[in-house]
């Protein structure tokens, strides 16, 4: 397993982050692939995902430890995932959003294709970094 660990400082209270974070169906507007999501019923979420040119449908758990202001996930089936964004307050008016992502660089090869190795990774790190700055011009835009 890999575990890729980025971070990205937004302008919003916690509370505006935290609540942004569970909109499960707004996802598709920061989070590249995501085609759709929807919120079902027990903690799980489906998502219409495309990614190396194939499309797939994922179910994931989620759990949230709103006191600490973490919320953890994994996907049901393969390829397996596990993450997490915890959030930070920086000031009143600033957060500090904390993502983490587990994964097997060969198992999302042969789920999506792509290569092997340090470009495969690079190419993760890319992605969920581009991801967060999304997500910071959203919830900064205040939608």
């Amino acid at each position: 397993m890999s575990t890729l660990e980025e971070h990205v400082d937004v302008g919003v209270s916690i509370d505006q982050a935290w609540d942004s974070l569970h909109r499960v169906e707004n996802y598709s507007r920061f989070v590249d692939g995501v085609r759709g999501a929807r919120t079902e019923a027990e903690g799980r979420a489906h998502l219409d995902v495309e990614a190396g040119g194939r499309a797939r449908e994922f179910e994931a758990e989620l759990s949230d430890r709103r006191e600490e202001r973490v919320m953890e996930w994994h996907t049901m089936g393969t390829p397996e995932l596990t993450g997490s964004f915890s959030l930070q307050p920086i000031d009143r008016n600033h957060t500090r959003v904390q993502a983490r992502l587990e994964y097997d660089p060969d198992t999302l090869r042969a789920e999506f294709g792509g290569p092997r190795g340090f470009a495969q990774a690079s190419t993760i790190e890319r992605l969920v970094r581009t991801d967060l700055q999304h997500f910071k011009k959203y919830v900064e835009r205040g939608r």
